[in-house]
């Protein structure tokens, strides 16, 4: 049984202003340092009263102001926790382990992927399933997998996971997989996930085309799933991360720029093949066990009008409505984002083995993450360093110790938690489920994961 759970809590200041955008934002009146902190993926600029929700990548706009100086800590700095009468749906139960529930619908993703990428040629197979070792926690098929049902319960009450829905899943985690091989040559790596990269092990040239190889073994089985919606929403997920890598490339001048550009990075590189994959398990019209001559639609339409009967075994679903869309593309966003940023954070408080890869690595790319950027409000020294990318000798190490000085690391961890109360927000209205419940524990696991 569900039952109303009205014991939360609202990160409050002491000031007039006690929503959670209002406290992160500082809708207050005072001269701003840093704007951009889009929590709601809205397009609301800050005093319009007027929001609007989208599922474009576009609307990380500018709609607060954060305050944070060097002389005059804010109140924000050290938020107090008051009991509010937020009234959420959670239910009865213990909150479900997400790995625990997803697992039945995994257990052989793995072995599923190896067979989209079978090839004769040894050497190239030994490439494609390096990282598909099954030792990996499958995060983002497991977050698919877990939407799915939950939205599938939402729509008509019924939980059963459609073979395109999982299909979508094993997609999710080869895109994922293939833009590593790529990041990984781009950035020079020699360690991913405890291992050798395979750039390290093969060369680039050969590492390249292994990430080509995984990627078009995704589109085929994207194709596959006879879903135009489906394709078009994955594709940007493509898209997006070219766009992410080409940003990261780049850096602003204006210290609100920057961190708007931070965080349209973090969504594109990121937060956009979550979002967009949450997104397309919802988008399914009509699901029919065998091929039709034409549109299953329209052959359904015609087949009611005239009587006759329908000779396929079909099953609709009613969550192909835009507002289930729109929850699941922006649960998928936030917990996106809210991932990115304390992945960003333990580049600083994780040890290398913890990681499994080398600590300080965004600092050594000469890339400024959010600790970087809101402690270089407390150490303007900083921004030279930001904008010649840490190149000069010392800079890495000097950067490093004015983060561990500021308080960078606290405020990147308390971005993180709004982006997770978003997506608790949102993910809240879909109808009780165990599926929804375990959405709700994973942004708990998150925030506090250590690698």
């Amino acid at each position: 049984m569900a039952i109303p759970w009205r014991h939360c809590w609202r990160w409050t200041t002491g000031a007039t202003s006690t929503s959670v955008l209002e406290t992160i934002c500082g809708f207050n009146g005072r001269s701003a340092t840093f704007a951009a902190l889009s929590l709601r993926g809205t397009g609301a600029v800050a005093g319009s009263g007027k929001e609007r929700l989208s599922s474009r990548p576009e609307d990380t706009t500018l709609i607060g102001n954060y305050i944070l100086t060097s002389r005059h800590k804010s109140r924000l700095l050290y938020p107090t926790q008051k009991p509010c009468c937020c009234k959420r749906i959670h239910s009865d139960a213990k909150l479900k382990d997400p790995f625990t529930l997803a697992q039945k619908d995994l257990n052989h993703l793995y072995d599923d992927i190896k067979k989209e990428l079978f090839v004769s040629k040894s050497e190239l197979k030994s490439l494609c399933d390096y990282y598909f070792d099954g030792k990996g926690k499958a995060f983002r098929p497991m977050i698919v997998v877990l939407m799915a049902r939950a939205c599938n319960i939402h729509s008509n009450r019924d939980g059963d996971l459609l073979p395109g829905q999982r299909s979508i899943a094993m997609i999710s985690e080869m895109i994922h997989t293939a833009s590593l091989v790529h990041d990984d040559v781009i950035d020079g790596s020699d360690k991913r996930r405890g291992k050798t990269t395979i750039n390290e092990v093969w060369g680039e040239r050969k590492a390249i085309l292994a990430g080509d190889f995984i990627l078009s073994a995704a589109s085929m089985a994207l194709a596959r799933i006879g879903n135009n919606t489906v394709v078009s929403v994955l594709s940007q997920v493509i898209e997006d991360l070219v766009r992410g890598e080409f940003m990261q490339l780049g850096s602003k001048e204006n210290e609100s720029e920057r961190f708007k550009h931070y965080l349209e990075k973090s969504f594109k590189k990121t937060a956009s093949l979550i979002a967009n994959s949450c997104k397309a398990v919802c988008t399914f019209y009509l699901h029919n066990n065998n091929r039709l001559p034409g549109s299953p639609r329209a052959e359904l339409k015609r087949c009611v009008l005239t009587g006759c009967h329908f000779p396929f075994k079909v099953s609709i679903l009613v969550n192909s409505d835009p507002e289930v869309q729109e929850i699941a593309f922006q649960y998928g966003r936030n917990v996106g984002i809210a991932f990115q940023l304390v992945d960003d954070v333990l580049d600083f408080t994780a040890c290398a083995s913890q990681l499994g890869k080398p600590s300080a690595t965004d600092l050594k790319l000469g890339l400024a993450t959010g600790p970087v950027l809101f402690a270089c409000q407390q150490f303007p020294e900083l921004h030279a360093m930001i904008m010649r990318r840490f190149s000069t000798t010392g800079d890495v190490d000097r950067a490093w110790q004015y983060v561990l000085e500021s308080d960078g690391v606290d405020q990147t961890n308390y971005l993180a938690q709004s982006y997770c109360r978003e997506a608790i927000r949102q993910i809240s209205l879909l109808r009780p489920s165990p599926e929804r419940d375990a959405l709700i524990r994973l942004t708990e696991m998150v925030l506090t994961r250590d690698k």
